[in-house]
């Protein structure tokens, strides 16, 4: 009885639930999801705008041959007889580090390798390190350059208050950092060449609205694994169109926290290094600005480093990265609108140019748009999704990112996938940052791998290349609490269903193609098969 009681109340349940969903579908749900798609297309409509105009921007500096030099005066600093190194200003070199075992060796190696005569630079290595391993193996390498003549200076403080700000603040307080009129600023994995000083000091020295000069990353596991091809499609845009538009445009761009050169008067005039977002070197920038300061970015300048090779140490940036933007522009917008200091055209730019569309509008809309609202419209016919919101604007808007990367460009449909499953935790942690929802200004260093990585290929060579490649696919080794990601696998589950729903009712558009991939691609990644993974060798 108690089967015939089942068998005969599922399919009534079934029933009830189809017939509750179809009797709220129409007069309930559409209008709802049809202004969710309205609103959605606005926001593409205003990225594509963006893109578009930038591009124009990039062409029109091309043709007028618009570089930083034309628009800047430059004049090599050389030797003076009878100034002798005098004729050189003073430069600090800061190297903020935590815990960085892997990698502060060459940091240190490549700023003490700089071409600027000795007497003109003090090397300030600023050890926030909790390890005291890592302290101690960080000391002798100062110590070993010192005995060969280097001024280096090995400064810790007893707590992080404050974190890399905090750091970089307390290294600008040493007497000695008086002498100095210019300091620059090098992470812990950033290799600059040893002409960086000759390339970027000069600008500021003969002009003086110029507060910062800004290189570009080069990155050298860009080939590491899948990861990090991804990572350098979208990074190369930044670089390439985004940070060039700012500065042959503007004079204005967002600093990104290394491989750059500050005038330390513009530093102070804007209040120094301040805490208050995981941003601050955004925060400084927009500050210095505000005071009616330039900057100006050196795109054929190339500075080495690593990009995050392991999904965790990825997500931790991404979010710092998604959060502090979105936090500092609900901390500093007041202070722009009220600026008189700067054009209204200027002002315009950075609330929303800068902070909107790029912080704000660019990460919800990926994933608002194309993991939540086109999956769903496939559940609800009645409404009206046009397909160039769906699909012409947003390739265009693909193709004006990628081509910055041309040997990349193959890979564009894994890039998209890519960056759609990222778009879900920048989403998450651009509305922490914008509506100031818990420990906003927490701060989880970027692992980085440098020596490790090149150690154990050279000592396992093919062994442990195998290993790595295998690893993407089977990660042995990973504990499933490590490894599994819920957001994601929820995300993946919904995006199946919409996919079986318009495959088996024949969708009309076909999206069923899309979101099977996509799904796949939240899975995937959701179960942590992405990335590369590091094995413990004895």
């Amino acid at each position: 009885m108690a089967d015939s009681f089942s068998e005969g109340t599922f399919p009534v349940l079934v029933d009830q639930l189809i017939n509750l969903w179809l009797s709220v579908r129409g007069p309930i749900v559409a209008p709802i999801l049809q202004f969710a798609i309205n609103v959605c297309l606005v926001m593409v409509t205003m990225l594509f705008i963006e893109r578009i105009f930038m591009c124009g921007v990039m062409i029109f500096v091309k043709l007028l041959g618009r570089t930083p030099e034309t628009q800047f005066k430059f004049e090599p600093i050389g030797d003076d007889l009878e100034l002798a190194n005098t004729a050189f200003p003073m430069v600090l070199v800061q190297i903020p580090m935590f815990n960085e075992r892997e990698v502060y060796q060459l940091s240190i190696q490549a700023a003490c390798g700089l071409s600027w005569p000795g007497d003109r630079m003090i090397i300030q290595v600023l050890d926030d390190s909790t390890d005291q391993t890592i302290r101690e193996l960080v000391q002798m390498e100062c110590q070993r350059w010192a005995s060969k003549g280097i001024n280096i200076k090995y400064e810790t403080r007893p707590n992080r208050k404050g974190y890399k700000a905090g750091a970089l603040r307390q290294g600008m307080k040493h007497p000695y950092v008086s002498m100095c009129d210019y300091v620059a600023i090098f992470d812990a994995d950033f290799q600059p060449e040893p002409e960086f000083l000759h390339r970027t000091v000069p600008f500021l020295v003969h002009n003086s609205n110029l507060a910062l000069v800004q290189a570009r990353w080069k990155f050298v596991n860009a080939n590491e694994c899948l990861m990090t091809k991804m990572q350098e499609v979208s990074l190369n845009y930044h670089f390439s169109v985004e940070q060039r538009v700012g500065s042959a445009t503007y004079g204005f761009f967002g600093f990104n926290g290394t491989a750059g050169v500050w005038r330390i008067r513009a530093m102070e005039e804007a209040g120094g290094w301040n805490d208050r977002t995981t941003v601050e070197d955004m925060d400084l920038a927009v500050r210095a600005s505000m005071c009616g300061w330039k900057f100006v970015y050196i795109h054929d300048l190339e500075v080495k480093n690593e990009l995050p090779s392991t999904f965790k140490a990825f997500r931790f940036q991404q979010h710092r990265w998604s959060c502090g933007p979105a936090n500092l522009f609900r901390k500093v917008l007041p202070s722009i609108l009220k600026n008189q200091k700067l054009k209204l055209w200027k002002r315009l730019h950075m609330i929303y140019a800068f902070f909107f569309v790029r912080k704000i509008v660019a990460h919800i809309v990926t994933f608002t748009f194309y993991c939540l609202v086109i999956p769903a419209s496939v559940l609800v016919p009645e409404v009206d999704l046009p397909f160039w919101g769906a699909v012409y604007v947003p390739s265009i808007i693909t193709l004006l990112n990628a081509i910055t990367t041309p040997k990349s460009l193959h890979l564009l449909v894994f890039w998209i996938l890519f960056e759609n499953v990222m778009s879900l935790h920048r989403t998450k942690a651009t509305i922490i940052g914008l509506f100031d929802i818990g420990n906003v200004n927490e701060w989880v260093v970027t692992e980085k791998l440098g020596n490790l990585m090149k150690y154990r290929s050279a000592k396992y060579g093919k062994k442990y290349t195998l290993q790595r490649m295998a690893s993407n696919v089977l990660a042995r080794g990973w504990r499933m609490s490590e490894r599994m990601h819920i957001l994601e696998l929820w995300t993946g589950g919904f995006l199946m269903f919409c996919a079986a729903y318009d495959f088996y009712f024949q969708g009309k558009n076909h999206f069923y193609v899309y979101l099977f991939l996509q799904s796949f691609a939240f899975i995937i990644m959701g179960l942590g098969y992405v990335g590369t993974f590091v094995p413990q060798y004895s």
